[in-house]
């Protein structure tokens, strides 16, 4: 019992010992179960293997029946032993590394035991190398992620000390005296190295658990910052938008104050010296116009950069670019008392805000991008549409003047209804069902006078959902798609239908023709990819599908229908949210 109190004391330096092996990056690599290379492997073996030799030093000599402590002894006497605690380290190194790290630690440690002598030499010496090699297989079955079995850990150190008692009962000599040796030292040396490497895996796993604790509130924290900030980043870089961050990350990193600036000027400064460093003004210190050139973080005093101090408690800072891409836009600061006060985990943190902006930055970019698309889009659809359709207007026009004067005028006014809506849809991304019926009523009346009453339009229309927003220019190309692609000559006339009613809930726009059927091997296409043909571009009904969609005006786009009895139908639900 003596002797396992005793052992149980040096549970200190095992504790000690697995706190400061967490911090060494290539045994934190071997907890994590991620890949170590050759030289690694061969450092955390030498590592384990003298953790086990010290195991041996800080261990009780044995002999003749007593114990007596006895500590870094260079030599043992032939009726001498240790009790020591040299298999926890063998076996820690197996478990965590596999077998090739527990044999190597084992033979490291067993090689120092055979050297030092006393009777026991020879057969410490095999059991530690055995030990290694039993953690090392059971290596598989106890890893589960980060954790490793308690249980399976405890009766592995449990069982390599058993073996090594049952190694010195076959091998040491005098039997006797090995067999009087086992009995007083077998128990407390079983249990304690047992308990010795439960005990270091758990702190390894303390210390892990608490390092992702206080990383999972780092990423609270992260998001949290990145919902708040989100709305004002991505306008852009704009001084407002750098206020209102500002303001946001003040109140979540403890600083003094906070400052962003693009490459010229201070955006926003928030925070202690507010009255002095103002915003709008030039960049003034020297260290954000260098992390402005190199792109590297800087970390340091005021005065180390010759910089002026802003407010008499300002004394540190740290500065880290914003990128768009590869390209620096501006900075971001943080004022501090002092240096001391930027920890590790405030860098961290700064870092990853620095990596967060930006990347709302460059959503801003993308958004101004696919703004500039969508303008584009309808401009090469008013493109599309004016030209050809003016002239052949004009010319219907120059015809009535004489003929029939008054239906002339009253074309004349359709032509500048319709112009004016689409000029002005080059500068508006929605518009109203209203505004878009009103335009496609202007746009028939042309066609039908074209057509001299071989046209017929039938209208069907809720006025209570004529309210309803959707993207410009959305059904002028449906009907100018329908008279050019489905009127065909014959007796029977071209008839067009726009309907406009609800259904659950969701306004409905149908455009109806009873001309030419689209082949089935377009209509899978249509919606997909621009489908050119003998009188257009084909990108049309693609643009309108394609805006419909990504301006979450509706949930599935255009729905296409054409068959020989049935006619062509293009229909389109709006959201309701879009009212």
């Amino acid at each position: 019992m003596e002797l396992f109190v005793i052992m149980l004391e040096r549970l200190g330096i095992i504790v000690m010992v697995a706190f400061i092996m967490t911090r060494i990056p290539f045994v934190r690599r071997l907890i994590d179960d991620r890949t170590v290379t050759l030289y690694q492997k061969i450092s955390v073996t030498l590592l384990f293997g003298f953790f086990g030799i010290i195991g041996t030093y800080t261990g009780v000599v044995v002999s003749t029946g007593q114990a007596g402590y006895m500590m870094w002894v260079s030599e043992l006497a032939q009726d001498e032993a240790i009790v020591n605690a040299r298999v926890i380290g063998i076996v820690v190194a197996g478990l965590l590394g596999g077998w090739k790290v527990g044999l190597g630690a084992g033979l490291i440690a067993g090689g120092h035991r055979f050297l030092l002598g006393g009777f026991t030499g020879f057969a410490c010496g095999i059991s530690a190398v055995i030990a290694g090699l039993i953690a090392g297989f059971a290596h598989r079955y106890v890893k589960r992620g980060k954790n490793i079995s308690l249980p399976i850990t405890f009766f592995v150190g449990a069982l390599s000390e058993t073996i090594q008692m049952a190694i010195i009962l076959l091998v040491a000599r005098p039997y006797e005296q090995a067999l009087s040796l086992v009995e007083q030292i077998g128990l407390p040396m079983i249990l304690a190295n047992g308990i010795g490497a439960m005990v270091f895996i758990l702190i390894i796993r303390s210390v892990i658990k608490e390092e992702e604790k206080t990383a999972a509130v780092q990423s609270g924290r992260a998001l949290s910052i990145a919902d708040d900030t989100i709305t004002y980043m991505r306008q852009g870089l704009t001084s407002e938008s750098a206020g209102r961050t500002c303001e946001i990350l003040l109140k979540e990193v403890q600083s003094k104050a906070v400052s962003i600036t693009n490459r010229e000027r201070i955006l926003a400064y928030v925070g202690e010296g507010s009255d002095i460093y103002q915003t709008g003004g030039p960049i003034q210190t020297d260290a954000t116009k260098e992390v402005l050139v190199t792109g590297e973080s800087y970390v340091g005093t005021q005065s180390g950069k010759n910089d002026e101090t802003l407010s008499p408690d300002i004394h540190a800072a740290m500065i880290v670019p914003l990128k768009q891409k590869d390209e620096i836009v501006g900075t971001l600061k943080f004022y501090f008392r002092s240096e001391k006060e930027i920890t590790v985990l405030q860098k961290e943190l700064i870092g990853g805000l620095a990596r967060l902006l930006s990347n709302q930055l460059e959503l801003a970019k993308i958004e101004d991008l696919r703004k500039i698309a969508r303008e584009t889009e309808i401009k090469a659809l008013q493109a599309q549409v004016s030209p050809h359709f003016l002239f052949n207007t004009l010319n219907i026009i120059v015809s009535m003047i004489r003929t029939d004067p008054e239906r002339a005028r009253k074309l004349i006014l359709s032509l500048s209804s319709f112009f004016r809506q689409n000029l002005a849809g080059a500068n508006q991304a929605w518009s109203t069902l209203e505004v878009e019926v009103k335009q496609i009523h202007s746009y028939l009346e042309i066609q039908q006078a074209r057509f001299s009453g071989e046209l017929e339009v039938e209208w069907e229309i809720d006025d209570s959902l004529l309210h309803y927003k959707v993207p410009t220019l959305t059904m002028q190309p449906l009907v100018e798609n329908a008279i050019k692609h489905g009127r065909r000559s014959g007796n029977n006339a071209f008839r067009i239908r726009i309907s406009i009613w609800k259904e659950d809930g969701h306004p409905v726009v149908t455009i109806y023709n009873n001309g030419h059927v689209i082949p089935d091997y377009r209509l899978l296409k249509l919606t997909r990819e621009p489908v050119a043909s003998e009188k257009g571009a084909g990108i049309g009904l693609y643009n309108v599908h394609r805006r419909l969609t990504d301006m979450n005006a509706s949930e599935k786009g255009l729905v296409i229908d054409s068959g020989p009895d049935s006619g062509t139908s293009i229909s389109f639900s709006l959201l309701p949210v879009n009212s």
